[in-house]
């Protein structure tokens, strides 16, 4: 018998799919032409990112309110959060890194007044970030730094009181120098807040899920579409083992926005302390 979860990876995600391309193209004309054959024949890599950055725009549009509901219940720790600098405490503010910040999708849930620098290494979303930061100027979205994280040496050591990353480690290329670079950033006492879709834990029970997982990521199919995302992937242990005081953290399936995106459902998310 065909699972459920089989056909939403069969059919479903072909249809959706085929849809995102179409959108593109009719949305930019010609040069969407252009763009969705070079995503697809591998061609152009500049023209890959700005596909991707349409695509992932296109994707955060459609609202999944349980998800939402999952990553505002992993950061209400931030509105209880105190600044390590005086003026920030009597402003009840933070100032926060947002590493992968894409098309800025976790605005609504910083405390306001906070200093929110940025660090994305893909230029074509700034657009896209621009508009959603017009929507929340209650948050001073000063800097915003076109570098990967591995690179971000130009953001000063013990400089924030909080980091964010959400679905963000599974396509980076060195997860441990990443977290290192997390861990350096942040005051002492400070708070690295991650959401991260990891490789399926329970074999037993979800072994198709696995191994399509495996498959999408060996193929490089899923990672050249994603821009280098591996669906097979789990940061905890290099989280847990870069040297942080404390690691609080849950395992869950998140609900996600498409059936396509099912087999990135098994997910992370947790808050490290320095």
């Amino acid at each position: 018998m065909t699972s459920v979860f089989e056909k939403s990876l069969s059919y479903e995600t072909l249809k959706e799919a085929a849809s995102v391309v179409r959108n593109y193209a009719s949305e930019h004309r010609g040069l969407g032409i252009i763009a969705c054959g070079a995503v697809v024949f591998g061609f152009g890599p500049t023209l890959r990112k700005k596909f991707f950055a349409w695509f992932n725009n296109q994707v955060t549009k459609m609202k999944n309110e349980e998800y939402e509901a999952l990553k505002k219940e992993a950061f209400t720790a931030l509105a209880a959060q105190k600044s390590s600098d005086p003026e920030y405490q009597k402003a009840n503010a933070l100032k926060i890194l947002e590493i992968g910040v894409g098309s800025g999708t976790n605005f609504s849930f910083y405390p306001d007044g906070s200093h929110l620098t940025v660090v994305d290494p893909n230029p074509y979303f700034a657009d896209y970030y621009m508009q959603n930061r017009k929507k929340f100027p209650n948050i001073k979205a000063e800097t915003v730094i076109v570098s990967y994280g591995e690179d971000m040496d130009m953001v000063e050591s013990e400089s924030v009181d909080a980091v964010v990353i959400t679905l963000v480690l599974c396509s980076v290329k060195d997860v441990a120098k990443v977290v290192s670079q997390i861990k350096r950033v942040l005051v002492p006492g400070g708070k690295f807040y991650f959401i991260e879709h990891i490789q399926e834990w329970d074999r037993s029970s979800h072994g198709y899920r696995w191994f399509i997982q495996n498959l999408l990521t060996w193929s490089k199919i899923w990672p050249f579409f994603f821009e280098g995302c591996n669906l097979n992937r789990n940061p905890l242990p290099f989280i847990q083992s870069v040297g942080f005081a404390d690691v609080q953290y849950e395992r869950l399936y998140a609900p996600m926005p498409a059936k396509v995106f099912m087999v990135a459902s098994p997910h992370v998310r947790g808050i490290a302390t320095k």
